[in-house]
């Protein structure tokens, strides 16, 4: 029987989702992998805005070559922070079933959205999230923030910030669902793409690994994430591209809602389109040509030039 190694991150969420993966595996075929802590660039950058460092697989680039150079053997992510091109020699055999894919809101004394005093401090590292949120209070002041999870949780005891938005399936992994005071819901503010799912990365060539793995395969979070990922490649989006996506399973139906948002929240489209869950991608690029015909790349080349 053959060791298994697991790449991940050192943050308390990425050890939890590895761990995760690891007891799956275990439960699914017996074998007890030994997890291996990576650091990645974004792990390094952790004071620099994300839109500074470009987001593209800043969290993964460093597992990825620790897969090539067999010196890991699976490597896991979170969806969210897999870019749209990864190397033709890796492929993804496991997608786990997905979490709760909402944001939510912790606060300081449990103040929901709509209660937040006007100009209230919010922090954020999401474009998605400040462009969605500033659509429906323009009044808030969004301000940046990086860091792990425990680190943004102090800036509101601190009182540096009055709330912050996170996404909810990282804090019930860590049992810290008491401190959110809202969930929010889809409807207020679409996920980025991928939210809420683990997908398990290895070697095209390494058939054993691509066997422990097709247990913990879920397909119907599978389909809703090739449907999300297919749109977010049309519509040539980064991590830092103010777009929210969820698509899901709806009566045996694939349905999916997505919509581009103006960095200040101004200019707002959103689109919907469902499908049969084998044409997940199709169903995807479709909602993206939809998307840009109501005006998202306007509202894109408008984010791109103010970030420079």
């Amino acid at each position: 029987m053959r060791a298994l190694r697991i790449g991940t991150r050192g943050s308390l969420l990425a050890r939890w989702q590895a761990d995760y993966v690891r007891q799956q595996i275990l439960a699914a075929t017996g074998i007890d992998a030994e997890i291996v802590i990576i650091k990645t660039a974004g792990d390094k950058l952790q004071m620099a805005p994300l839109t500074q460092i470009g987001g593209k697989g800043i969290f993964i680039k460093e597992l990825e070559e620790a897969l090539l150079e067999e010196t890991i053997d699976v490597a896991v992510h979170s969806v969210k922070d897999i870019p749209t091109d990864t190397p033709s020699r890796l492929h993804f055999p496991a997608v786990c079933k997905r979490a709760d894919v909402r944001d939510c809101l912790v606060s300081a004394n449990g103040v929901t959205f709509a209660n937040l005093r006007q100009g209230a401090r919010i922090g954020t590292g999401s474009l998605r999230r400040q462009a969605q949120l500033l659509h429906l209070r323009p009044d808030l002041d969004f301000r940046d923030l990086r860091g792990n999870v425990d680190t943004r949780l102090r800036k509101v005891e601190s009182g540096e910030y009055e709330a912050v938005v996170l996404a909810k399936a990282g804090l019930d992994r860590l049992g810290l669902s008491q401190r959110i005071a809202e969930t929010l819901e889809p409807d207020v503010c679409l996920p980025a793409v991928g939210q809420g799912a683990i997908a398990v990365q290895a070697r095209v060539k390494d058939t054993d690994a691509a066997g422990f793995l097709a247990p913990l395969d879920d397909a119907e979070t599978r389909s809703s994430i090739i449907a999300e990922r297919a749109l977010l490649s049309a519509m040539q989006g980064g991590c830092q591209v103010p777009l929210g996506a969820w698509a899901r399973l709806e009566r045996g139906e694939l349905v999916m809602e997505a919509c581009v948002c103006s960095v200040d929240g101004a200019q707002y489209v959103k689109e919907r389109a469902s499908g049969a869950p084998e044409q997940a991608a199709q169903v995807g690029e479709t909602l993206a040509q939809q998307l840009l015909a109501a005006g998202a790349m306007e509202i894109l080349q408008s984010v791109s030039r103010n970030l420079g």
